[in-house]
Formats: structure tokens, C-alpha cells, sequence
């Protein structure tokens, strides 16, 4: 039967035989002592989570959330771990709160709804360097993980920030009885913000941090993913053969158009001719006029595109030398030199300034060991353009990194035409957020057999091939009118 009970009701809210019958007529359910549920239809942990804070704070008043939980502001693998004087772990369906003893409330903690607690940064991190009560980091975070919230906190706070927290810290310890905990801290702190001895730290992240090269933990995991999938897939080759050496004759042309066009630098054919073939500089756009040049004289450079780097060092510097000369009408926009701000693209924040160095090498790093040339420029795309290291300009580098590994490598490079634009942002947005990885192969298998199949011999014939697959259509009118790029063969 239906139940007229609240979903949480704790033993003071109706006589003990009130409840007991309600519990024999299955109206309500036990959850633990005291403590019943009119959800009598839904599983029991689900109850508990929803009201984890309420049923805390009535059984456990004033506790503090301590310890790893309060890294996580909350349960950990089913365990949160409190300061309150209560000698027994309270038993829920799918949680168990464990108490120690502690000091309370202490200055720094902030108060939660239904009278709870849970502890300040500087009291959290001293509490997880003290030494862990039974199965080994089960309550408490391992060195390594503190190390690594340390490299977060500095990343997030900036050094003024950690050193507020560590003199937080500092009054906190006599208080917590943690000065042993506080003396590792003040260590690792040091170390980070190389004032001190490195050699005592244990995590890659903040070693990395102390060597002055500090990395996107998340970015680097993306990359050993991306790395792993492109090694399991059979190579995909498509081989540029002499023979159709005279078919590319204006490939690095209309590379060099599409590239610029997919980030917003549009004109016209016929203009972009002139501008490249001409000299005919716009009176108007100069800046855009040159981008178009900037990245013709890289694409079209057959010594350029067959320089691929080999060490972390290589291939910062082709970044930037790249980069330069695509950007050297715009000053403003720092040719050759790493952001100095944060960046972002719609909901995408890319990699924080002062990561941008350290992520660089270790994602070349990560993909160092493919050997195919298009994973290869899959994968040197991706990490480019996901790191985003400049102000502007990064896409047009990151496919000038691609296209490169396939020229050294004998193979036809890759165009993003008009119309493919959306396919391609959507792609690298999905390998971005959900590690899609599948469907960024699979555009760039397409975009490179479409590439191939033009006949770029002259600009009729690729003018011809690139309006009857639908390349030249803009991106949106054309999903909108149910238009796709064609394959030049399949073409009407």
C-alpha cells in the first residue's frame, strides 16, 4: 500500500509502537537504528543518498566531514569518514560514517546544512598527512594524492594562495596536535615553489612543478588514451604516389584557403588566388590577407612540410617557428610566442598558461611511440589543438602539425573543406569531453579520402571536383538543407 510517511523519520518523530507497526504493515522501512524511510519502494541507498546530510546530522550532531571525505566534500567509496565523539560507525545501506575523535569545529571550517561541518583546506590537508587508521589510505589520501591536490591548489590559488593556506595551516597544528603533518606540508610546499628539496617529493605531477615544468594532469590522461586507441586500429595509409604528383599540384593552395576559411578569415576564391599568386594585397584586410600567405609559405614549403620533430624540444620549436610565420602581420597576437592568458571555445577551457610548456612535452612524450604517419598526425593535431598554446592560430597550427607528418610520411595530407567544418569541430569537441575518439578517426579517414580524389591539377578541374561534392557550401545552410560533403567519385 501507498505510504503516508515521510521519505526520512527518525525515531523522535512518533511513539516507538507507532512505528514499530508501521514497519510490520510495510509502510515503513528500517534504514538503521532509529532511523526509517517512508520510500518504502526505492532502493535504500538511493534514500540514503539523497538525505546523507540530513541523517548525519541527527545521528552524528556538529560532526565534521574530515579527512579524505573532505577532499571529496563527501563519501568516498562508500565511506565517510567524521570528527565526533560517537565510538561506532553508523551502518547506513550503501554508506558507513566513521567517527574519530577530534578537536570539533576549529577556526577555518565551514558549517553545512542540518548543523554539520566540514573542514577548511589548511585543516583537510594536515588531517590526510596524518598517519591513516586501518587498510592503508582508506580514510586518509595518500602522500601522492596530497602532493597532487597541492599542484591543484597552486594551479586554481597561484603562489600568494598556497601561502596563505600554509600559514593557515601553521596555526592549525598545534591546535589538530598535526605538527608533524604541518612540517611535511611546509616540505612539499617548498619543494613545489622550488624554495626547497625537491627529492622529498613523490607525485610526477609536483615533481614536475618543481623541475619548472608543471603539466594538465586531465590533458595528459586524454593523450595517453588517444595514444592507446590510435596503437589498437590497423594503419591507415593512403600512399602520395608519383605518378599523381601533378593531381597536388595546387593542394597546398586550396590547404592554405580552407584552413584559414574554417577559423573566420573568408574571401573568395578568386581573391585568395590573387592574394597568394598575385600579390594583391586588400587594401581592407591586410592582417587576414596575410594569414592566407603566412600559411601557404608553410603548407606549400615542401623542405618545411617534411620537417617532423622527434623530441618534446622539435617540436616546441616547429610550433613556434610555425606560428610565427603564420602570424607575422599581427603583432598583437605574439607570433611565436606561447599565450600569457587562459583561452577557451565555447565550453572547452583549454590548457592554463603556465601548463603549456610542461604539456606539450609530456603529451609529445605520451605519443612518442606511434609509428604510422596518419596516428601520428592524428594524434600531434589533437595535442596541439587541445593544448591551444597560442592567442590565435592554433588550428591552423595544429593541422600544419598534421599535414606534416603525412608529407615526411609519403602520404596524401588532409583539407577540411566548407562544408566538413562542422564535422570537424564536432569530432574534436567529442574527443574532447567524452573521449569520442572513433569519430575523430573516422572524419579525418573521410576528410583524407576526399582529399585524395580531387584532381587539384589546376583550378578548373579542382574547382569543378570541390562544387559538385558540395565542399565549397557553407557548413550550416548545408545541414540545415540536409547536404553532405560527396566523395568526388559519388558526386552527381
Amino acid at each position: 500500500m501507498p505510504s503516508s510517511w515521510p521519505e526520512v523519520v527518525f525515531s523522535g518523530d512518533a511513539a516507538a509502537p507507532v512505528l514499530s507497526r508501521a514497519v510490520a504493515r510495510g509502510t515503513l522501512r528500517r534504514l538503521a537504528t532509529g532511523i526509517y524511510t517512508g520510500a518504502v519502494t526505492d532502493d535504500p541507498a538511493d534514500v540514503v543518498r539523497r538525505n546523507v546530510w540530513r541523517i548525519v546530522g541527527h545521528a552524528l550532531p556538529q560532526a565534521v566531514i574530515v579527512d579524505r571525505s573532505a577532499r571529496r566534500a563527501g563519501p568516498v567509496d562508500g565511506v565517510l569518514t567524521v570528527d565526533h565523539p560517537r565510538r561506532r560507525p553508523l551502518q547506513l545501506p550503501g554508506l558507513a560514517v566513521v567517527p574519530r575523535r577530534g578537536p570539533g569545529p576549529v577556526a577555518g571550517d565551514m558549517g553545512m546544512p542540518d548543523g554539520l561541518w566540514i573542514s577548511s583546506t589548511p585543516r583537510a590537508l594536515l588531517d590526510n598527512l596524518a598517519p591513516s587508521r586501518g587498510a592503508p589510505g582508506r580514510y586518509t589520501l595518500s602522500y601522492t594524492e596530497v602532493e597532487e591536490w597541492v599542484d591543484s591548489l597552486i594551479r586554481q590559488r597561484g603562489e600568494d594562495g598556497i601561502n596563505r593556506i600554509r600559514e593557515e595551516a601553521r596555526e592549525l597544528a598545534p591546535v589538530l596536535g598535526r605538527e608533524r603533518g604541518f612540517a611535511r606540508l611546509e616540505a612539499m610546499i617548498r619543494a613545489a615553489l622550488t624554495t626547497g628539496d625537491a627529492s622529498v617529493l613523490q607525485s610526477e605531477r609536483l615533481r614536475a612543478r618543481a623541475a619548472g615544468e608543471p603539466f594538465d594532469d586531465a590533458r595528459i590522461t586524454a593523450f595517453e588514451a588517444l595514444a592507446s586507441d590510435l596503437a589498437s586500429r590497423a594503419p591507415e595509409i593512403v600512399p602520395a604516389l608519383p605518378q599523381d604528383e601533378p593531381r597536388r599540384r595546387l593542394l597546398p593552395f586550396y590547404e592554405a584557403y580552407f584552413s584559414n576559411y574554417i577559423e573566420g578569415t573568408e574571401f573568395t576564391l578568386d581573391e585568395a588566388a590573387a592574394i597568394v599568386f598575385e600579390g594583391v594585397t586588400p587594401a581592407d584586410r591586410p592582417e587576414d590577407a596575410h594569414d592566407i600567405i603566412g600559411t601557404y609559405e608553410v603548407v606549400g614549403d615542401a623542405v618545411e612540410m617534411h620537417r617532423v620533430p622527434s623530441s618534446p624540444a622539435e617540436y616546441e620549436d616547429l610550433l613556434r617557428s610555425r606560428h610565427a610565420r603564420l602570424m607575422a602581420a599581427r603583432p598583437e597576437r605574439r607570433p611565436g610566442a606561447y599565450k600569457d592568458r587562459a583561452n577557451r571555445a565555447g565550453g572547452t577551457e583549454f590548457v592554463a598558461p603556465d601548463l603549456v610548456v610542461g604539456t606539450l612535452r609530456r603529451g609529445f612524450d605520451v605519443g612518442s611511440g606511434l609509428t604510422s604517419p596518419f596516428a601520428r598526425a592524428v594524434y600531434l593535431m589533437f595535442v596541439t589543438a587541445e593544448v591551444h598554446p597560442f592567442t590565435d592560430g592554433n588550428g591552423r597550427v595544429a593541422r600544419m602539425m598534421m599535414n606534416a607528418e603525412l608529407v615526411a610520411g609519403g602520404e596524401v595530407r588532409i583539407i577540411i573543406p566548407t562544408v566538413y567544418r562542422a564535422n570537424y569541430l564536432a569530432a574534436l569537441k567529442g574527443a574532447t569531453h567524452t573521449r569520442h575518439y572513433a569519430a575523430l578517426n573516422a572524419m579525418l579517414v573521410f576528410a583524407r579520402r576526399f582529399t585524395a580524389q580531387v584532381d587539384f591539377s589546376t583550378r578548373r578541374t579542382a574547382e569543378a571536383d570541390l562544387t559538385r561534392t558540395n565542399a565549397l557550401r557553407d557548413a550550416v545552410e548545408a545541414e540545415s538543407a540536409g547536404v553532405h560533403l560527396l566523395l568526388p567519385g559519388s558526386g552527381p
